[in-house]
């Protein structure tokens, strides 16, 4: 009866034939990095990558290790070679708004080479201006000039000491300017003559001199023009000195650069600057003392800093548009910042301290942004949003500081850029929900898958995987057999035979320890042997928790029985994960069932230790036992069910069928063989439903089997659907050829009883009753004798 239920040692496991791969080692294979199994993200990645429009960002989801991240850098720089080099940006000073420095755009490379220009220009123009202003032709034509106006005045002066006569004055020209000076025998009273006169006398003078002064102020005035307008034509050849050097220097800079509408206006008001404020360019030989013990710096080199370079983005060193990982996306590294530097307690910047962020960078291609990062930092989200948004990237600092005497406006620079942001889907799911604007900004979403088809086109390229890894990291070549081991390994991973994992993390890990073992022995090539070696020492170094409870098995602490028949008693399988390892944990799982009202009692759910799936799958028990033995009668019972000597919180619904044939062989006073283990869910309608972990549940009950001793009437009961998920290891495969392990895999609860309790099951008859002496029959008759005792009570 039980043999239709077993499955066939050739379904245990999908053995990947090494004939497959076309060469003996990997070391003949011809690589390629391509990336497997995940065509639909791929595509939706290139889509998104080729779409120019606004709002075509993409948010690429998928669990780490799916090579989400590594390969959506692989297709960025793809497209970025396809792409032209962005321009080199400069922040330069504004002349006319100081503290709104003007951003400048450049070929590529060009930028360096601007800079390296104005600097050189700068520092000849330093040297020469001074030069200029102390040569024999400026100081020819400035006395040339000082001469004709001295001329001009004198005789002017002359005409006013004509006049002056009248009044017996004499005006002369003192540091203090022209004053009127009293006449005695036609010639200048002397000071000592002055002292000596009367006050009526001095009076007397003085009344003449203010008279004198009075109708003189024409004469006075007239040589006081030309004081201002020698002083003027003197400032002018000065100036036209000046421009003379800055044109000779700056001059070649405007025509090289004269396409360049911004270099070109920065140019003209810079050489008009340097002409206003040549003095600047002066040795100043009478510079305070106490300015230089207490002014930090030197002035004139603070002065000039407004005619240098902000060399802000050189992309002279890149081919294509760039591609940039961001791996700390907080505000200022995104988006940039201004610097300052403290100078006497107050903190000063200027437009060479304006600092690049990853964006600027990336300005022009393509940038890759972890979610779980830009969303730590709110700053960082709402400016990277609405960065996209205005297709702009200006530059503030969002902290302010108490220190900070001068900020800066800086000009925003034209944003042109491909944002990437790697994360799960639940954040996709989120951020889709709850932020109207990730909806409009990220409209591509590219998820990457966490297994791909077992079939020959992707057992070449995982095989093609492990060639590149071998020749990128110097590793030994792995031969046919040990490729053959990795596919299995993957289908394992994948936790389906006719699947392979597409988290090839997990892979790499075995290949480098592979080759590690290989390495140590002194081979030359990489066999099954040691992957398989590799797979037992990972197993080692995290299984002790494992080990533990197999000890306690072994010593009796944890009861688990796996031989003679119990009734309500049945061993139930749960995994428990562990991270880089997981193993199947046999737990003893018992039921009492009694006269009463209450139904089933989850003892885990009345101690607060039962999750909603588990509950959920209690609940499903009460629907089936109800649709099955209760048409014609009231459920009158109780049944109390419980996970023994376990004191963590349970969930999942794994165990349901486990639990509901507990309560049916207590219920039909039915003993089950505890030699065999169960897993797999139930419905309402008795259906066995497939479950997770299937592989590690089987081994973990076949390792308590083998410490206690196998007998041969051992086994697991699985779901039917399961058998597409096995991948045991040849062990456990090898003790179901000799026949002293079995599992078997069903379809229904009745068939499960069948296997545990070797009765048969039962169908009704045309009355509606079950045929006597089988499983259905004993429980229907306990359940019909509870509601008799239910109604002898309500009499």
């Amino acid at each position: 009866m039980l043999e239709k239920y077993k499955v066939l040692v050739e379904k245990l496991r999908n053995q990947c034939d090494p004939n497959i791969f076309p060469h003996a080692t990997t070391k003949d294979w011809v690589i390629d990095r391509e990336l497997i199994g995940q065509d639909r993200a791929m595509e939706a990645l290139k889509y998104g990558l080729s779409m120019r429009r606004k709002g075509y960002n993409i948010y690429v989801s998928g669990f780490a290790g799916t090579g989400r991240s590594s390969y959506s850098y692989l297709v960025a720089e793809e497209f970025a070679k396809k792409r032209s080099t962005p321009y080199d940006w400069c922040y330069v000073y504004n002349f006319k708004r100081p503290n709104c420095p003007k951003a400048i755009n450049l070929e590529a490379g060009k930028g360096m080479s601007f800079k390296k220009e104005i600097e050189t220009a700068i520092k000849n123009i330093d040297i020469e201006i001074p030069k200029a202003l102390s040569s024999k032709s400026y100081e020819d034509n400035k006395n040339s000039i000082f001469n004709e106006n001295k001329k001009m005045a004198e005789n002017i002066l002359i005409e006013l000491n004509n006049f002056a006569k009248e009044y017996n004055f004499v005006f002369k020209q003192t540091e203090r300017g022209i004053l009127s000076i009293p006449l005695v025998d036609n010639r200048p009273m002397t000071d000592e003559e002055l002292d000596r006169l009367s006050d009526e006398d001095m009076d007397r003078l003085g009344d003449i001199s203010i008279e004198l002064t009075q109708k003189s102020y024409d004469y006075i005035k007239r040589i006081k023009n030309i004081e201002i307008k020698l002083k003027n034509e003197i400032k002018k050849l000065k100036e036209e000195q000046v421009a003379l050097v800055a044109t000779t220097f700056i001059g070649p800079i405007q025509v090289k650069y004269r396409k360049n509408e911004g270099i070109t206006n920065f140019l003209l008001d810079m050489k008009e600057d340097i002409v206003k404020n040549y003095e600047m360019f002066l040795d100043d030989e009478e510079e305070n003392y106490m300015e230089k013990i207490f002014l930090q710096g030197n002035k004139k080199e603070e002065f000039l800093k407004r005619y240098f370079v902000n060399l802000f983005i050189d992309n002279s060193y890149k081919e294509g548009a760039p591609v940039i990982k961001e791996m700390n996306p907080n505000y200022y590294n995104l988006f940039g910042k201004i610097e300052y530097a403290n100078e006497m307690g107050v903190a000063k910047t200027d437009h060479t301290r304006i600092k690049p962020g990853s964006m600027h960078e990336a300005n022009g291609g393509y940038i890759l942004i972890q979610a779980k990062d830009v969303l730590q930092d709110k700053f960082s989200w709402d400016g990277l949003k609405r960065a996209i948004a205005t297709e702009e990237l200006k530059i503030e600092n969002i902290y302010s500081s108490n220190l900070t005497s001068e900020t800066l406006n800086p000009e925003a620079i034209p944003l042109d850029i491909k944002i990437i942001i790697i994360g799960d889907y639940m954040t996709y799911h989120l951020l889709y929900t709850y932020d109207e604007e990730f909806k409009k900004l990220f409209r591509i979403r590219a998820d990457f898958d966490t297994e791909m088809e077992r079939n020959k086109e992707n057992i070449l390229k995982i095989g093609s995987f492990v060639a590149y890894q071998c020749k990128k990291e110097n590793l030994l070549p792995f031969n046919r057999d040990a490729l053959g081991a990795i596919i299995d390994l993957s289908s394992r991973i994948a936790d389906e035979k006719d699947k392979l994992t597409a988290s090839f993390n997990n892979l790499v890990e075995v290949i480098y320890e592979a080759d590690g073992w290989a390495f140590s022995k002194g081979k030359n090539i990489v066999t099954k042997e040691d992957v398989e070696i590799t797979i037992s020492k990972r197993q080692y170094r995290n299984n002790s928790y494992e080990e533990r409870l197999l000890e306690l098995i072994d010593n009796g602490t944890i009861l688990i029985d796996t031989e003679g028949e119990k009734i309500g008693e049945i061993n139930g399988l749960s995994v428990i994960d562990l991270g880089q390892y997981s193993f199947g944990r046999p737990t003893k799982i018992t039921a009492n069932t009694y006269f009463g009202k209450d139904g089933i009692i989850n003892i885990e759910k009345e101690t607060d230790q039962s999750g909603n799936i588990h509950d959920k799958g209690v609940l499903i028990m009460s629907g089936y036992l109800g649709e099955k033995y209760a048409q014609n009668i009231q459920l009158s019972m109780t049944a109390s069910i419980t996970f023994e000597q376990s004191y963590d919180g349970i969930d999942g619904d794994s165990a349901s069928s486990t639990e509901l044939y507990a309560i049916l062989s207590s219920l039909g006073d039915i003993p089950i063989k505890q030699g065999i283990a169960v897993t797999g869910s139930v419905n309402q309608k008795g259906i066995i439903q497939p479950i997770g972990g299937v592989n590690e549940k089987i081994e973990g009950f076949y390792n308590v089997c083998k410490l206690k001793g196998l007998r041969g009437g051992e086994g697991v009961i699985i779901p039917s659907k399961n058998i597409d998920n096995l991948m045991l290891n040849e062990e456990v495969i090898d003790a179901v050829r000799k026949g002293i392990f079995t599992i078997y895999a069903i379809n229904t609860i009745d068939e499960g009883m069948e296997i545990l309790t070797g009765i048969k099951a039962g169908e009704l008859n045309e009355n509606g009753e079950y045929e006597e002496n089988t499983i259905n029959y004993y429980v229907q008759e306990k359940l019909i004798y509870y509601a008799m005792l239910d109604k002898e009570f309500e009499e």
